[in-house]
């Protein structure tokens, strides 16, 4: 059986329907399978649209994974997620195609590598305020990156999750705001009064007028599309 035809079932059908994954998520996933595929094709000494389900073999996988760390220089972090993406693909083989059960039970039993956690570092108020002043209100962007900034420290918020904000899941009435997190899990966060008042007067007066696709999304660019996760990595460092 072509492996094409199962990472078409992974990203159609599987991901977003079967396990009901995120964009982001999904996103994530087939930016590791373009890194393994090419990678699968080489060992095999095939083409891409040749491989099939049994070239997916223990050793070949065991390779790549010494390939991600050796010559493309990845964490055993970024290691181990590509290897969580093998793994989600060899569990849809084996509940869709079970005539394939030995290859997928095989991927599946390879054990993520242990890694060192990294200290968590952070800033103290006195450098939070610091980089709240460093914003350029003279410039058209200026009020929302202070907003987002602001929003940023109250919330706790990861960056992918301030740009998948809707104008619904901010509640000014009752202080809150809901954040979709991974794994498609809400949770809701109560705001401080300040951020309440920033994200009101962000609404009214300073958000970019949206192109039709991104009307209820919270965060515009200057491109009236959504601000994403990349966007608010760039206002962050910038600050």
């Amino acid at each position: 059986m072509r492996l094409s035809i199962c990472i078409r079932q992974f990203f159609s059908r599987y991901l977003p329907r079967i396990r009901n994954m995120s964009e982001q998520t999904i996103r994530s996933y087939r930016d590791a399978i373009k890194i393994f595929l090419p990678f699968a094709a080489g060992y095999h000494s095939i083409k891409i649209e040749s491989l099939k389900v049994d070239h997916m073999t223990f050793d070949m996988i065991l390779s790549f994974l010494d390939h991600l760390e050796a010559d493309r220089n990845n964490s055993t972090r970024s290691r181990n997620h590509r290897l969580a993406v093998i793994k989600a693909l060899a569990h849809m083989i084996l509940l869709l195609y079970p005539e394939h059960k030995d290859t997928a039970e095989r991927i599946a039993c390879i054990p993520q590598k242990r890694a060192q956690k990294n200290l968590v570092e952070y800033l103290h108020h006195e450098e939070i305020v610091k980089v709240f002043e460093s914003v350029d209100f003279k410039r058209k962007e200026g009020f929302r990156d202070y907003t987002i900034l602001n929003l940023l420290y109250d919330s706790g918020a990861r960056a992918s999750e301030i740009g998948t904000l809707k104008l619904d899941y901010f509640d000014p009435e009752n202080k809150t705001l809901s954040i979709l997190g991974k794994g498609n899990r809400f949770r809701r966060v109560e705001l401080w009064p300040r951020t309440v008042i920033l994200l009101k007067r962000y609404i009214k007066d300073s958000r970019n007028k949206p192109r039709p696709t991104y009307t209820d999304r919270l965060f515009i660019n200057q491109r009236g599309a959504a601000l994403t996760r990349h966007g608010v990595y760039c206002i962050c460092r910038k600050h």
